[in-house]
Protein backbone atom coordinates (compact mmCIF):
# COMPACT_ATOMS: atom_id res chain seq x y z
CA UNK A 1 0.00 0.00 0.00
CA UNK A 2 3.20 2.18 0.37
CA UNK A 3 4.17 1.76 -3.16
CA UNK A 4 0.51 2.01 -4.32
CA UNK A 5 -0.69 5.14 -3.40
CA UNK A 6 2.16 7.58 -4.06
CA UNK A 7 2.24 5.84 -7.91
CA UNK A 8 -1.67 6.66 -8.12
CA UNK A 9 -1.41 10.00 -7.00
CA UNK A 10 2.13 10.43 -9.82
CA UNK A 11 -0.81 9.17 -12.52
CA UNK A 12 -3.38 11.43 -11.52
CA UNK A 13 -0.93 14.73 -11.52
CA UNK A 14 0.34 13.78 -15.14
CA UNK A 15 -3.46 13.92 -16.01
CA UNK A 16 -4.00 16.97 -14.92
CA UNK A 17 -0.84 18.40 -16.60
CA UNK A 18 -1.11 16.93 -19.70
CA UNK A 19 -4.95 18.24 -19.96
CA UNK A 20 -3.51 21.78 -19.06
CA UNK A 21 -1.35 21.38 -21.75
CA UNK A 22 -3.66 20.55 -24.76
CA UNK A 23 -5.82 23.39 -22.91
CA UNK A 24 -3.19 26.04 -23.40
CA UNK A 25 -2.33 24.25 -27.06
CA UNK A 26 -6.07 24.65 -28.08
CA UNK A 27 -6.91 28.66 -26.76
CA UNK A 28 -3.22 29.74 -28.85
CA UNK A 29 -4.96 27.80 -31.79
CA UNK A 30 -8.39 29.63 -31.76
CA UNK A 31 -6.64 33.11 -30.90
CA UNK A 32 -4.41 32.75 -34.18
CA UNK A 33 -7.37 31.24 -35.94
CA UNK A 34 -9.57 33.96 -35.17
CA UNK A 35 -6.45 37.12 -35.69
CA UNK A 36 -7.78 39.47 -38.09
CA UNK A 37 -5.80 39.32 -41.63
CA UNK A 38 -4.30 41.91 -43.28
CA UNK A 39 -4.72 41.46 -47.15
CA UNK A 40 -2.98 43.91 -49.83
CA UNK A 41 -5.36 45.18 -51.96
CA UNK A 42 -4.82 46.29 -55.76
CA UNK A 43 -6.57 48.74 -57.50
CA UNK A 44 -7.43 47.31 -60.62
CA UNK A 45 -6.20 48.65 -63.99
CA UNK A 46 -8.30 50.73 -66.30
CA UNK A 47 -6.56 52.03 -69.28
CA UNK A 48 -10.24 53.19 -70.67
CA UNK A 49 -11.11 54.50 -68.00
CA UNK A 50 -7.83 56.78 -66.85
CA UNK A 51 -7.82 57.90 -70.41
CA UNK A 52 -10.84 59.06 -70.73
CA UNK A 53 -10.40 61.31 -67.22
CA UNK A 54 -7.54 62.39 -68.36
CA UNK A 55 -8.72 64.26 -71.64
CA UNK A 56 -11.77 65.42 -69.85
CA UNK A 57 -9.44 67.29 -67.99
CA UNK A 58 -6.85 68.33 -69.87
CA UNK A 59 -9.44 68.94 -72.96
CA UNK A 60 -12.07 71.13 -71.38
CA UNK A 61 -14.03 72.48 -74.09
CA UNK A 62 -13.63 76.77 -74.20
CA UNK A 63 -16.50 78.85 -75.72
CA UNK A 64 -16.00 81.03 -78.25
CA UNK A 65 -17.67 83.86 -79.90
CA UNK A 66 -17.83 85.15 -83.59
CA UNK A 67 -15.53 88.07 -84.90
CA UNK A 68 -15.63 89.72 -87.81
CA UNK A 69 -12.95 92.62 -89.03
CA UNK A 70 -12.99 94.53 -91.69
CA UNK A 71 -11.56 98.43 -93.94
CA UNK A 72 -14.42 98.27 -96.16
CA UNK A 73 -14.94 101.01 -99.03
CA UNK A 74 -11.22 101.79 -98.72
CA UNK A 75 -8.80 101.73 -101.55
CA UNK A 76 -6.00 100.15 -99.77
CA UNK A 77 -3.86 98.30 -102.12
CA UNK A 78 -2.63 95.02 -100.90
CA UNK A 79 -3.48 93.28 -97.66
CA UNK A 80 -3.62 95.02 -93.81
CA UNK A 81 -2.34 93.38 -90.63
CA UNK A 82 -4.85 92.44 -88.08
CA UNK A 83 -3.19 92.03 -84.21
CA UNK A 84 -5.48 90.78 -81.70
CA UNK A 85 -4.43 90.85 -78.28
CA UNK A 86 -1.12 91.84 -79.40
CA UNK A 87 -1.08 88.82 -81.92
CA UNK A 88 -0.77 88.86 -84.95
CA UNK A 89 -3.73 86.66 -86.58
CA UNK A 90 -3.81 87.29 -90.21
CA UNK A 91 -4.68 89.39 -93.34
CA UNK A 92 -7.69 92.29 -94.22
CA UNK A 93 -8.40 94.11 -97.37
CA UNK A 94 -11.22 95.96 -98.72
CA UNK A 95 -12.95 93.45 -100.49
CA UNK A 96 -12.35 90.84 -98.24
CA UNK A 97 -13.05 90.78 -94.01
CA UNK A 98 -11.41 88.54 -91.83
CA UNK A 99 -13.36 86.11 -89.71
CA UNK A 100 -12.16 84.85 -86.36
CA UNK A 101 -13.12 82.30 -83.87
CA UNK A 102 -12.26 83.90 -80.26
CA UNK A 103 -12.72 82.39 -76.82
CA UNK A 104 -14.91 84.29 -75.10
CA UNK A 105 -13.64 87.48 -73.08
CA UNK A 106 -12.41 91.00 -73.30
CA UNK A 107 -10.01 91.29 -76.53
CA UNK A 108 -7.89 94.47 -78.08
CA UNK A 109 -8.37 94.34 -82.07
CA UNK A 110 -5.93 96.32 -84.18
CA UNK A 111 -5.33 97.03 -88.00
CA UNK A 112 -2.33 98.79 -88.76
CA UNK A 113 -0.92 101.29 -91.66
CA UNK A 114 2.50 101.31 -91.49
CA UNK A 115 3.23 103.50 -87.87
CA UNK A 116 -0.44 103.83 -87.37
CA UNK A 117 -2.36 101.72 -85.75
CA UNK A 118 -6.40 102.29 -84.93
CA UNK A 119 -7.54 100.24 -82.03
CA UNK A 120 -10.72 98.45 -80.52
CA UNK A 121 -11.91 97.06 -77.32
CA UNK A 122 -14.67 93.99 -77.92
CA UNK A 123 -16.62 92.09 -75.94
CA UNK A 124 -17.01 88.67 -77.34
CA UNK A 125 -19.58 85.52 -76.22
CA UNK A 126 -20.62 82.19 -77.50
CA UNK A 127 -23.75 82.49 -79.77
CA UNK A 128 -23.03 86.20 -80.41
CA UNK A 129 -21.63 87.86 -83.23
CA UNK A 130 -19.69 90.56 -83.33
CA UNK A 131 -18.25 93.31 -86.18
CA UNK A 132 -15.69 95.83 -86.03
CA UNK A 133 -15.11 97.95 -89.47
CA UNK A 134 -11.85 100.31 -88.73
CA UNK A 135 -13.10 102.21 -92.74
CA UNK A 136 -13.64 105.70 -91.00
CA UNK A 137 -11.06 105.74 -88.63
CA UNK A 138 -8.55 104.83 -90.75
CA UNK A 139 -9.70 107.40 -93.67
CA UNK A 140 -9.47 109.79 -91.33
CA UNK A 141 -6.11 109.27 -89.98
CA UNK A 142 -4.26 107.59 -92.75
CA UNK A 143 -5.10 108.84 -96.06
CA UNK A 144 -2.06 107.46 -97.75
CA UNK A 145 -1.30 103.71 -96.86
CA UNK A 146 1.87 103.98 -98.64
CA UNK A 147 4.54 106.89 -99.18
CA UNK A 148 3.68 109.56 -101.66
CA UNK A 149 3.28 113.12 -102.65
CA UNK A 150 1.36 115.89 -104.29
CA UNK A 151 0.47 119.14 -105.11
CA UNK A 152 -1.73 121.41 -102.98
CA UNK A 153 -2.73 122.93 -106.24
CA UNK A 154 -1.96 126.52 -104.72
CA UNK A 155 -0.37 128.70 -106.56
CA UNK A 156 1.53 130.67 -104.36
CA UNK A 157 3.17 133.24 -106.83
CA UNK A 158 3.31 133.97 -110.87
CA UNK A 159 5.42 136.55 -111.49
CA UNK A 160 5.17 137.96 -114.85
CA UNK A 161 8.19 139.32 -115.51
CA UNK A 162 10.29 135.25 -114.54
CA UNK A 163 6.80 133.51 -115.39
CA UNK A 164 7.62 131.34 -112.68
CA UNK A 165 4.65 128.92 -111.15
CA UNK A 166 5.67 127.95 -107.61
CA UNK A 167 3.63 125.65 -105.90
CA UNK A 168 3.63 123.75 -102.64
CA UNK A 169 4.44 119.92 -102.72
CA UNK A 170 3.28 117.83 -99.94
CA UNK A 171 5.40 114.65 -99.35
CA UNK A 172 3.80 112.09 -97.49
CA UNK A 173 5.78 108.99 -95.40
CA UNK A 174 3.05 106.62 -92.88
CA UNK A 175 5.57 103.78 -92.91
CA UNK A 176 7.74 102.54 -90.30
CA UNK A 177 11.07 103.29 -92.27
CA UNK A 178 12.29 106.56 -93.77
CA UNK A 179 11.95 107.63 -97.48
CA UNK A 180 13.65 109.17 -99.75
CA UNK A 181 10.38 111.01 -101.86
CA UNK A 182 11.37 112.30 -105.61
CA UNK A 183 8.17 114.01 -108.21
CA UNK A 184 7.79 115.37 -111.77
CA UNK A 185 5.69 117.79 -111.77
CA UNK A 186 4.56 119.33 -114.99
CA UNK A 187 2.14 122.18 -115.24
CA UNK A 188 0.28 123.38 -118.72
CA UNK A 189 -0.36 126.57 -119.50
CA UNK A 190 -1.50 129.11 -122.77
CA UNK A 191 0.42 131.83 -123.95
CA UNK A 192 0.07 134.23 -126.98
CA UNK A 193 2.64 133.99 -130.13
CA UNK A 194 3.83 137.63 -130.56
CA UNK A 195 4.76 136.72 -134.23
CA UNK A 196 1.09 135.76 -134.61
CA UNK A 197 -0.81 136.67 -132.21
CA UNK A 198 -2.58 133.35 -131.85
CA UNK A 199 -2.87 131.85 -128.27
CA UNK A 200 -1.11 128.30 -128.48
CA UNK A 201 -0.65 125.75 -125.50
CA UNK A 202 2.52 124.65 -124.15
CA UNK A 203 3.72 122.74 -120.69
CA UNK A 204 6.71 123.19 -118.16
CA UNK A 205 8.28 120.52 -115.71
CA UNK A 206 10.53 120.25 -112.48
CA UNK A 207 11.64 117.35 -110.40
CA UNK A 208 12.57 117.81 -107.10
CA UNK A 209 12.98 115.11 -104.28
CA UNK A 210 13.14 115.30 -100.43
CA UNK A 211 13.88 112.89 -97.74
CA UNK A 212 10.81 112.10 -95.44
CA UNK A 213 11.24 110.33 -91.77
CA UNK A 214 9.04 107.68 -90.67
CA UNK A 215 5.02 108.76 -90.08
CA UNK A 216 5.61 112.22 -91.13
CA UNK A 217 4.94 114.75 -93.53
CA UNK A 218 6.48 117.40 -95.29
CA UNK A 219 6.13 120.26 -97.43
CA UNK A 220 8.45 121.43 -99.80
CA UNK A 221 8.00 124.64 -102.16
CA UNK A 222 8.50 123.39 -106.14
CA UNK A 223 9.34 126.58 -108.85
CA UNK A 224 8.25 125.52 -112.28
CA UNK A 225 9.30 128.08 -115.08
CA UNK A 226 7.56 128.79 -117.92
CA UNK A 227 9.37 128.61 -121.37
CA UNK A 228 7.42 131.68 -122.96
CA UNK A 229 7.79 134.17 -121.18
CA UNK A 230 5.78 137.50 -122.16
CA UNK A 231 2.20 136.81 -123.00
CA UNK A 232 1.18 134.21 -120.67
CA UNK A 233 -2.58 133.61 -120.52
CA UNK A 234 -3.69 130.91 -117.96
CA UNK A 235 -2.31 127.98 -116.80
CA UNK A 236 -3.96 124.75 -115.51
CA UNK A 237 -3.10 123.11 -111.66
CA UNK A 238 0.52 121.48 -111.17
CA UNK A 239 -0.23 117.91 -111.44
CA UNK A 240 2.71 115.03 -110.33
CA UNK A 241 3.60 113.18 -113.72
CA UNK A 242 5.84 110.45 -111.75
CA UNK A 243 6.73 109.41 -108.08
CA UNK A 244 9.87 107.57 -106.78
CA UNK A 245 10.13 106.25 -103.74
CA UNK A 246 13.39 104.72 -102.17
Amino acid sequence: MKFIVPFALFIFVGFILAAGCVTMTNKNSVNLTNAPSFTAVSTPSNPGLNKSMNETANNITISKGSLRVSISGISYPGNLSVVLDNEPVGMVKSTKPLYLMVSEGNHTVMVCVGSVCEQETVVTKFGRYVDVDFSERLQRDVEFPNPTARPTAKILEYYKNDNVVSVYVEFINPESADHTISVDLSVGYTYIDERSHVKLGDSARAMTALSVKAGQREIKRVDIYLANSDSIVSFDSPVIEELKVK
